[in-house]
């Protein structure tokens, strides 16, 4: 598989100020395949360390902080030489050896030579505790699922991919390339990015497979609330994490803590939003109350949306049956479009580096999401069909009209710009950056010439 970190990876290598480095993200989504690819692709060895399934390897470092005894102690069990800038060290499952995490400051201190890369299924619930955290210490790195085009090169669609690196001006993309992107895309609601999922799919074109893969994921999860949880959250992670869909199925899909339990009150799941926030297992998108800059000057810490951090993994804990794919645009506008919205938020976070924010004016409008791009806050509107009327967008742009330099719309409507207002279609999300720099200095020339 081709996963698009692994350019991250290589600068992290090369640059004159690398620190340890912790590679996290969701459980599964490949962190382990990724560094292990990485030092086969570009050092001569590689020193796998598992704290999960060695344990004793805890004892090393809770006996000691001096990172040359360390280093020798690694060497041993690694049965051969740990050398700087040849061997990558690799820490997998570090969140199970506190002592480990804490060890990786006195490498950056004293031995900054020596590679060290870190991953874990839990890190992010692990750096979420202050005490954990060796600040300052260590670079960071998200792993997503596999995105749209990660997908594509996995299914073997080059012709797909090199078309789309080509697309070089906002102009229609004919229907022999337009077609194969929807009918990909679709194929993409189902399996997710979850790489064994997407391995399943790429094999055999198992949907059956499929399904079973993704049960066995959502099945995990559960195992991790109630190992991983404090015990008096975990029923309230099920609950919460079991009403994503009915939250999502709403026409405004603001979380609603009434719909996780009746008569269920912020206060008492809070804490159980913020594991699975922590986890990655969830997006937590808040609303606006006006688009100024900063974004989050601005935000609403009272109102916010909960999406998955898989398009896959929501269609499956949705139960949304893969016969879906053949029944014309029916996966793209299900629930109200909520896997739709959900892709379309991936690929934005994966884009931005940043969670966007959403907008609304009281009941009267409400934009999908908000993103800031290079000091521009732009509005982003999700579409599900061919349908793009929206009165929401249009209110938003008649309330904003001076700082609104440019709109976007995201359909299954083709490419095309139409004043401040950029169509993108849905399987296009992994370029947004490179059409909205062309918007923008479309939307620039026409100001310009209308001076």
């Amino acid at each position: 598989m081709k996963r698009a970190i692994l350019s991250s990876l290589e600068e992290w290598k090369n640059s004159p100020h690398r620190k340890p480095l912790l590679l996290k993200g969701m459980r599964q989504v490949g962190k382990t395949w990724v560094l292990k690819e990485f030092g086969k692709r570009y050092y001569d060895d590689v020193a796998y360390f598992n704290f999960e399934e060695q344990g004793e390897l805890s004892t090393l470092f809770e006996t000691t902080k001096d990172v040359h005894r360390l280093l020798d102690n690694l060497a041993m069990v690694h049965g051969a030489p740990i050398v700087p800038g040849k061997t990558l060290v690799l820490f997998d499952e570090i969140q199970e050896c506190n002592a480990a995490l804490n060890s990786l400051k006195y490498f950056q201190e004293n031995v900054p030579e020596y590679h060290i890369a870190c991953a874990g299924s839990l890190l992010g619930i692990t750096l979420s505790r202050p005490a954990s955290f060796p600040v300052g210490k260590v670079d960071i790195l998200t792993l997503y699922p596999m995105s749209y085009s990660e997908f594509l090169w996995a299914d073997g669609d080059t012709a797909l991919i090199d078309y789309l690196a080509a697309v070089k001006a906002v102009e229609p993309i004919p229907d022999i390339f337009f077609n194969p992107f929807v009918e990909k895309l679709k194929i993409y609601f189902i399996t997710g990015g979850m790489p064994e999922a997407v391995l399943a799919w790429t094999e055999a074109h198992d949907s059956g497979r499929v399904q079973e893969i993704l049960k066995k994921l959502l099945d995990a999860y559960a195992f991790d609330f109630a190992r991983h949880a404090p015990v008096k959250d975990f029923p309230k992670l099920t609950m919460v994490w079991n009403s994503l869909p009915s939250q999502l199925a709403r026409e405004n899909k603001k979380f609603v803590y009434g719909l996780v339990k009746e008569g269920a009150r912020a206060r008492d799941y809070e804490d159980a939003v913020t594991w699975l926030q922590s986890a990655g297992l969830v997006y937590k998108v808040y609303r606006c109350s006006k688009p100024g800059l900063p974004l989050s000057a601005y935000e609403d810490l009272s109102a916010f949306k909960l999406y998955a951090a898989d398009v896959g993994v929501l269609r499956r804990l949705s139960q949304l049956d893969p016969s879906a794919y053949g029944d014309g645009s029916r996966l793209f506008t299900e629930f109200k479009g909520a896997l739709t919205e959900n892709f379309i938020l991936q690929g934005l976070i994966r884009s931005q580096e940043t969670t966007p924010r959403y907008w609304s004016s009281g009941g009267e409008a409400e934009v999908d999401f908000l993103i800031q791009y290079k000091n521009t806050i732009l509005p982003v509107e999700v579409k599900s069909d061919v349908n793009v009327r929206s009165r929401s967008l249009a209110l938003y742009g008649e309330k904003y009209r001076e700082a609104t330099k440019l709109k976007l719309r995201f359909s299954l409507r083709n490419l095309s710009l139409d004043g401040d207002m950029l169509n993108i279609p849905l399987f296009l999300i992994d370029a947004v950056d490179r059409f909205v720099d062309m918007g923008l200095a479309a939307s620039t020339m026409d100001s310009r010439g209308a001076r």
